[in-house]
């Protein structure tokens, strides 16, 4: 996942940010009134949609005035659409579309094109050999497929030569020359990122380099060259290793979700398992893009200074050029089953002590989905009722969350918090139940109602601002099923009633409908007297307990040398709230590279 503001917690391994809505991950305006809302009702955002001639859809909202363009484009595809061998293949692909071109990203492509034919022949040679591991592993003959010494000795031989066909590709590969070009150009904010739904990809160019834009990202869908496919896998693997193994909550939010969804493919991680990220062939994925990345599934978007009718001609002149392709895209069949028990999970982590709470709810665009979202409003944030009850009322929570997730295929409502000094995750699970039964048996005030109504009043109109926000709300609406949802979504919250709050928390807070993770601490953490940790607060300084621990057994300079030098690439982008931090985890890289390259000396 390449680096973005909402992402940027998941991008360096950090947990999310509980204590807000959905709608909270984006900056609340605490402004609302009546005004605004009125206001929202009579503004749209004015959308045109056209279609090229292979299919492809496109939708433009012209806004003169500020001399740019903020473009990108949909792959309707996630990890959903995703199977068991070859989950984290759609997340792949998101690192894979900035590997260039025929024309980008190498010095020589017809060397190219040899050496990564050689690499396919090495690599399925490699897959038979890894075949045989697997079954020794389960014949016990193996005891772990990551040990070195698991290894054939024609696997070794194998691995020795495509490492040698790595490093003849390096010499003729120009690296991140996608980015340079943009860069160049004057564009900012390339990025990407990819769900269990959806995959999207979005820049800002000046409004005189649009035909930029059109020439540099058709050429990507139209001749994409997936080099160095084997050596990005490693680096997808890092990724998991960062954000899920490294964290003190990864490993086991990972397990609460493969227990919450039994049937759904929401079960496995966007990242995908860890068996089946090195085993994904570059077969597999020249298939997985001819369906999934073909014009019918990809939807282009433009917001900004340009004229409309020209925007469409160069979209065809250069979009339309991609062949519609001949598969159709497989709908997702397989619905989760109904919950028929509360399912429960005990884990000892290097955290604080917390309970995490899941309820099955509805998908994107369902009725009840609007209500859902209103009512994590109602609970969450320092003015809802679970901060007011569990914080400020019986004390036994420092931080509580709520939030609606309405993905494409089906839906789950979260709530939690942390226990306080001296009380368990027990109590804060019973405080969170004990408010719901409230909702249950009286009827929220009317004013408590409308103030939350008027927060999603000021939201939905501060979001319509500038391009880049109306770029991204159209991106993930139309992803997940409905772009029109940027204009209709903020009625459908304004008539939630006070009947409808009550509705929904009897109809899907229930405990055979629920999965709850209660997580007591571990013991282990770092040391307070650490003079690095002064300043950070408690769950930084306990990540960086765990990554600590990690680094102690990480011994590959190289790694982490690459490591360091993506820290301090993106220390500059970073929030001022994780700056302090980022400059705690680059001098602990720092100083295990530091003991390593000593006793090599």
């Amino acid at each position: 996942m390449r680096l973005t503001g909402t992402n940027y917690f998941r991008r360096l391994g950090i947990p999310r940010v509980r204590n807000s809505s959905l709608m909270g991950r984006f900056t609340m305006v605490w402004l609302a009134t009546l005004f605004l809302a009125f206001s929202l009702k009579a503004q749209k955002v004015p959308v045109q949609e056209i279609k090229l001639s292979n299919g492809m859809t496109m939708l433009m909202v012209q806004r003169d005035g500020e001399p740019s363009v903020s473009g990108g484009w949909v792959a309707h595809v996630g990890s959903a659409n995703e199977r068991p061998g070859i989950t984290g293949i759609a997340h792949l692909f998101e690192h894979m579309m900035f590997k260039g071109t025929p024309t980008l990203g190498t010095k020589d492509y017809q060397k190219d094109v040899v050496i990564i034919a050689e690499q396919e022949r090495l690599r399925e040679q490699i897959r038979e050999e890894e075949a045989k591991m697997r079954a020794a592993y389960r014949r016990g003959e193996i005891d772990d497929l990551s040990k070195p010494e698991s290894k054939t000795e024609r696997l070794k031989g194998l691995e020795k030569q495509f490492n040698e066909s790595i490093a003849q590709q390096r010499e003729i590969l120009v690296k991140n020359e996608f980015d340079r070009v943009y860069t160049t150009a004057g564009a900012s904010g390339m990025n990407a990122f990819t769900s269990q739904d959806v995959t999207g990809y979005f820049i800002t160019v000046p409004a005189n380099k649009l035909e930029l834009w059109m020439w540099m990202e058709s050429e990507r869908l139209l001749h994409p060259v997936f080099r160095e496919f084997y050596a990005e896998r490693d680096v997808v693997f890092e990724e998991r290793r960062m954000r899920t193994e490294s964290t003190p909550l990864g490993k086991f939010a990972e397990t609460f979700e493969a227990m919450f969804w039994e049937s759904h493919p929401y079960n496995w991680p966007v990242v995908g398992w860890p068996s089946d990220i090195p085993a994904i062939s570059k077969a597999q994925a020249d298939e997985f893009y001819s369906i999934y990345y073909s014009p019918r599934n990809i939807t282009l978007i433009l917001v900004g200074d340009f004229e409309s009718s020209a925007a469409s001609s160069l979209a065809e002149r250069y979009f339309g050029r991609i062949p519609p392709g001949q598969k159709e895209v497989p709908d997702v069949v397989t619905l989760e089953t109904k919950q028929t028990a509360e399912k429960r999970m005990n884990a000892e982590a290097e955290a604080n002590p917390q309970v995490d709470i899941n309820w099955h709810t509805v998908a994107f665009g369902h009725r009840d989905s609007y209500v859902l979202q209103v009512l994590a409003q109602l609970l969450s944030t320092r003015t809802g009722r679970f901060y007011k009850g569990l914080v400020l009322g019986s004390e036994v929570a420092t931080e509580t969350w709520a939030q609606q997730d309405s993905r494409k295929w089906a839906g789950l409502f979260n709530a939690g918090g942390e226990a306080k000094d001296g009380r368990t995750p027990d109590d804060v699970e019973k405080g969170i139940y004990a408010e719901l039964d409230k909702l249950k048996q009286e009827s929220v005030p009317p004013e408590e109602l409308e103030k939350v109504k008027n927060n999603f009043a000021a939201f939905e109109y501060r979001k319509l601002s500038s391009n880049y926000p109306i770029l991204m709300q159209l991106i993930f609406n139309d992803g997940l099923g409905n772009w029109r949802e940027i204009n209709e979504a903020g009625p459908k919250y304004q008539a939630v009633t006070v009947a409808d709050i009550k509705r929904v928390v009897a109809t899907y807070f229930t405990k055979e409908n629920r999965a709850v993770a209660i997580y007591t601490r571990k013991a282990g953490k770092a040391s307070p007297e650490d003079p690095d940790l002064a300043g950070l607060n408690s769950e930084q300084k306990t990540m960086l307990a765990t990554i600590a621990s990690k680094l102690k057994d990480e011994t590959n300079v190289e790694k982490l040398k690459q490591a360091l030098e993506k820290m301090a690439s993106q220390q500059g982008q970073a929030p001022d709230e994780l700056k302090s931090f980022l400059k705690v985890y680059s001098k602990k890289i720092q100083e295990r590279l530091d003991e390593l390259e000593k006793k090599q000396k």
